[in-house]
């Protein structure tokens, strides 16, 4: 017996020694592993020369701002013919990114006197910082202290709201990690926090969503917003950048990207805001998949299509208008007949031909035209008419506007129903008006429902108006 105790007792020290082996070998595995990601964490981006451009985004969750320096950062690679690497940073996770020459360049909305550790790219967009609370708003600076903030923290936002501090040390506020401006507008909609800090067009766009918001109030310390880069950036990389803004500003690109992106952010009435979202949960799932037919077939993308006929008919298969217009994408009759359409007033068909006849407006206007530019004068098209489309861009240009770009045609076509104007103009009057609030309205569903559709949008509010919504899945 005690022959075999010692035996066990033997086999037992092996295997406690195999087993303590094993464990070293996986500890000096996962060390090598750790010291490795520290070490390509560590390293600083490559020599742009080599090709590569790396670049700082703020997060997807962002929205419009990010897709607005995503599009800006990839004019620039191009410029400079560079591949674009993007990093998508937090605010607070930019300047050590910066320090440590990750990056390349930070492309977040950074105010131009955040750090005196960065130089900064000439301002490309001066926005209005607004406080925005519960209730009625401060009516002065000196109210501030007053009330309780949250903001994301090491944004533009709270940058504002340190400037403001100098002159009022009482001020204080909670920074917020992992969060966006969104999120905060929303808690303030949703009585969570008090008061949040974000900027004028971020509020614009908040507004349609979370309609119990309050009166913004103007801190009176303006984002002269900028791309940032280490002090030691290398002086072409430097030079180029201030090179490329200047381009833009001078031949009008900044100005249509920031059209492209923010033109449409006007803010709904309330009733109208409501009603969109109430139809979004309780029609379009009946009509989604006829607008993702009729997206298949012409190349235009289904939200689009769909934010049109929410505009022409509020998605009313049998909607008619005292000019005879009919249908969910009311159609005349002799679009109708050129259509081959033999029932306006059923839905698939009204679809499928509305988003033909939309899609030979915009292959009739030239081949030069950015392809969104088109789209938006097809738009304008499918209101008015094409030769009155035409007129508006023979005005833009006999009055030194681009008629290529529609910001600048948006200009003039109300001029059209001026006769001053209109006399003038191969095919007369138009109510150019009516066109250009259609075609604005229909960016701002077609932003509605892509943020809608891709769950960007943050959950409606319930009060006042939202708890009679029914509470089901959208777009599913």
């Amino acid at each position: 017996m005690a022959v075999f105790y010692q035996l066990i007792r033997k086999i037992g020290q092996n295997v406690s020694m195999r087993i303590s082996f094993f464990w070293k070998i996986a500890a000096l595995i996962m060390l090598t592993v750790w010291l490795g990601m520290v070490y390509l964490e560590s390293r600083p981006a490559p020599n742009w020369h080599k090709g590569e451009l790396y670049v700082a985004l703020p997060p997807s969750g962002m929205g419009v701002d990010a897709d607005f320096e995503q599009e800006l950062a990839e004019q620039f690679a191009e410029y400079m013919h560079l591949q674009l690497k993007t990093v998508t940073l937090d605010y607070e996770q930019v300047p050590h990114a910066l320090l440590t020459h990750k990056i390349h360049l930070a492309a977040t909305g950074m105010r131009n006197n955040q750090s005196d550790k960065f130089r900064f790219s000439p301002s490309f967009q001066i926005l209005r910082e607004e406080a925005v609370c519960q209730g009625k708003p401060p009516r002065r600076l000196g109210d501030l202290p007053k009330r309780s903030f949250a903001v994301v923290a090491e944004s533009a936002h709270e940058y504002a709201l340190r400037d403001i501090a100098e002159h009022l040390p009482d001020l204080h506020w909670e920074s917020r990690h992992g969060q966006t401006v969104s999120d905060l507008l929303q808690e303030v909609a949703e009585g969570k926090i008090d008061c949040t800090v974000a900027n004028e067009e971020q509020i614009a766009l908040g507004r349609n969503f979370f309609h119990s918001l309050g009166n913004e109030f103007d801190l009176r310390s303006p984002s002269y917003l900028t791309w940032a880069m280490p002090a030691d950036v290398d002086p072409e990389l430097y030079s180029a950048v201030r090179d490329f803004f200047e381009g833009i500003k001078r031949n009008g690109t900044l100005v249509r990207l920031i059209d492209h992106h923010y033109g449409h952010n006007e803010r709904l009435e309330v009733p109208d805001a409501v009603a969109f979202v109430s139809k979004v949960r309780t029609d379009l799932p009946h009509y989604k998949r006829w607008f993702e037919e009729a997206a298949e077939l012409t190349g235009i993308d289904w939200q689009l299509l769909a934010a049109l006929a929410y505009q022409e008919s509020h998605w009313d298969p049998h909607a008619t208008s005292y000019t005879n217009v009919r249908g969910m994408m009311m159609l005349t009759e002799d679009t109708a007949d050129r259509m081959e359409v033999e029932d306006r007033l059923d839905a698939h068909d009204s679809i499928i031909a509305g988003a033909k006849y939309l899609q030979l407006l915009k292959d009739a206007l030239p081949d030069r035209i950015d392809d969104k530019e088109r789209t938006w004068m097809a738009l304008a098209a499918y209101n008015q008419g094409m030769g009155h489309l035409e007129d508006a861009r023979v005005l833009a240009m006999k009055s030194g506007l681009n008629p290529d770009i529609w910001s600048d045609v948006r200009k003039v076509m109300p001029l059209l129903n001026k006769p001053e104007f209109y006399q003038q103009a191969k095919h007369g009057q138009a109510r150019g008006g009516e066109a250009v609030i259609l075609v604005e309205t229909v960016r701002l569903y077609e932003d509605m429902l892509n943020r809608l559709d891709t769950g960007e949008m943050p959950h409606v509010p319930p009060a006042p108006y939202f708890g009679l919504l029914p509470k089901i899945s959208l777009l599913q």
